[in-house]
């Protein structure tokens, strides 16, 4: 009894703490595996999360700030070998809308967003993300990706004062093009262009590489690996050069492109969150005020952190057979943004592309992410001051190619062939988003919401008109689905349209061998029927009932209930009653 005690225990904890099971097999191999894995997503989550924090609204630093905790908090309560945590363009282009361009708010947001995603996983209440359908998911994703892309052509071309709605985006944009014909803007128009055609030939020969067969010479193999290599860290490769170029401009006099500027040096300090804010003119922002002014960002931004990452959590368990476990999944990235939150990081999510970097290098465990944790945490500590340098356009050229695969084109057609009226929540969170990002959301929801509930309250009913029975005829009703409150008023104007008002009135079998639950406001509309059918001499029998379904049934008392288990049968006991 001790022993299955003990048992249940230990389960229990690894169920918390999923380090406890791979840790007692972690080896040299995977050890040698992660570091490599670790160092890659490193060099590629740098120069993203510092144009990520662009992306925000915030100082660059916030970036790295927030690139780092995911690592350490992950590799403990994850399931996921792959996944990694950090800054994304979806959670940085939500984030935007809500604080303003505010460090403040962007904590305290990381912190509520924290808060709020680990008592969901607590509570059990991962389900509420199965509300959120695909269409909606890509609808979004796509919208979004057309506007952070649009978004640093500001930069890319050197143009100041552009605002952050996109349809006043698109059009300042366009009129302030002439704008990029001076010295200083010529030069970020190039550089960026530059960095755009090295990220685009780069991860060309990335795909071409990684589908090559292995059948070649070692040198040759050797050789192909190395520019897979090269490739794959390209972001780092493209915003160094790009730093060096802009810096050897300085240096000479040139002033010829728009830079980061000046950032905060060393690491964060790790404190509390603040719980309020003083503005420069002495007004002190008190915590609810701060909450007020959140507001649906409290909702949105945790929702849509935990569905981006269990999502990449999913394709990458199934890709690499192995399971996650979706409310552990909700836990850990609660607890990286709490603790993010003492760091002054904004919130972090799962990454597609660094996911997607880190299987490709064959990380064996989430080890991985504490190697690409320490990573940041050494540019944070000694490169800071070279963050001055980075061109701007070399930033936004990162994140163009970053985002552009998001654009699927195939997601429209697919849904028009498998289910057309799927495209009604997907063109509605599409349009919707490039006006405000959480209302198209909470529109596509809506638009899934009422499909469903339709479907729910207007199942498929087979209506069938049976033999003769003595003077009557049988109406037969196959019901495809539960009955529940919402199917009544449907079902009794089917009942009455085909069987209590013709002449002469038809008996009725009710077919319920699909359905597997029923609710007291059927029952109390399945009693009037049965009062109805006895009023006009004819008979309303039950087949197929499930033994669940049958014993509320049995339990209402209904009047002149019959049932039996099959068709045939309810035919012969009909048959029985009319002689």
């Amino acid at each position: 009894m001790e022993r299955v005690t003990g048992i249940r225990w230990y389960a229990a904890l690894r169920s918390g703490f999923p380090i406890l099971t791979w840790l007692p097999r972690y080896n040299l191999t995977w050890l040698k595996m992660d570091l490599i894995a670790g160092l890659t997503v490193g060099l590629t989550a740098v120069p993203q999360a510092l144009a990520y924090a662009e992306v925000a609204g915030l100082p660059v630093q916030y970036g790295l700030y927030s690139a780092f905790m995911g690592g350490f908090i992950y590799c403990v309560f994850g399931t996921s070998k792959d996944i990694t945590l950090g800054p994304t363009a979806i959670m940085s282009l939500l984030c935007a809308e809500y604080i303003g361009g505010d460090p403040v708010f962007a904590v305290v947001l990381t912190l509520l967003c924290g808060i709020i995603q680990a008592g969901m996983a607590l509570l059990r209440l991962g389900f509420l993300l199965d509300f959120i359908s695909h269409p909606v998911i890509k609808g979004f994703t796509c919208a979004a990706a057309v506007t952070i892309g649009f978004g640093q052509l500001k930069n890319i071309l050197g143009l100041k004062e552009i605002p952050q709605q996109f349809f006043l985006q698109v059009y300042y944009t366009f009129h302030k093009i002439p704008e990029a014909r001076c010295v200083l803007r010529v030069g970020d128009v190039i550089l960026g262009l530059c960095c755009l055609f090295f990220l685009v030939t780069l991860t060309l020969m990335k795909n071409s590489l990684g589908s090559s067969e292995d059948e070649a010479p070692l040198l040759v193999r050797s050789a192909r690996r190395l520019l897979w290599s090269l490739a794959t860290i390209r972001n780092a490769l493209v915003v160094v050069v790009a730093t060096g170029v802009a810096y050897s401009a300085e240096v000479t006099g040139h002033h010829c492109f728009s830079l980061t500027g000046k950032t905060a040096q060393g690491l964060p300090p790790f404190k509390a969150p603040p719980i309020s804010e003083t503005v420069a003119n002495g007004t002190v922002i008190t915590f609810s005020d701060i909450v007020k002014d959140l507001g649906g960002g409290l909702a949105v931004i945790p929702l849509m952190g935990v569905l981006e990452s269990i999502a990449i959590a999913k394709a990458f368990s199934s890709k690499n057979n192995y399971r996650i476990d979706a409310n552990q999944e909700l836990f850990a990235i609660g607890l990286t943004n709490i603790m993010g939150s003492f760091v002054s990081a904004y919130p972090v999510t799962g990454s597609f592309g660094r996911t997607a970097v880190n299987s490709q290098t064959g990380v064996c465990s989430p080890a991985g992410g504490i190697v690409t944790g320490v990573i940041v945490l050494l540019s944070l500590a000694f490169l800071m001051p070279l963050f001055f340098y980075i061109p701007k356009a070399s930033l936004a050229a990162v994140i163009i190619c970053a985002v552009s695969p998001m654009i699927d084109f195939r997601v429209p057609v697919q849904l028009w062939r498998v289910k057309r009226l799927d495209l009604l929540p997907f063109l509605v969170t599409f349009g919707v988003s490039f006006w405000e990002v959480q209302y198209g959301i909470v529109g596509g929801v809506v638009v899934s919401g009422f499909m469903l509930l339709y479907v729910v309250a207007r199942p498929k009913v087979k209506v069938c008109v049976c033999v003769q029975v003595s003077d009557h005829g049988v109406l037969l009703l196959e019901l495809d689905s539960g009955l529940n409150f919402p199917v009544t008023e449907h079902l009794s104007r089917l009942v009455y349209k085909h069987a209590l008002h013709v002449s002469p009135p038809r008996c009725l079998l009710l077919d319920c061998a699909h359905v597997s639950s029923i609710d007291f406001t059927v029952v109390h509309e399945l009693t009037e029927l049965l009062k109805q059918f006895e009023l006009r001499g004819v008979s309303m029998i039950f087949t197929g009932l499930k033994p669940s379904v049958l014993k509320v049934l049995l339990s209402a008392d209904l009047p002149g209930f019959r049932h039996t288990d099959r068709v045939d049968q309810a035919l012969q006991l009909l048959t029985s009653i009319n002689h």
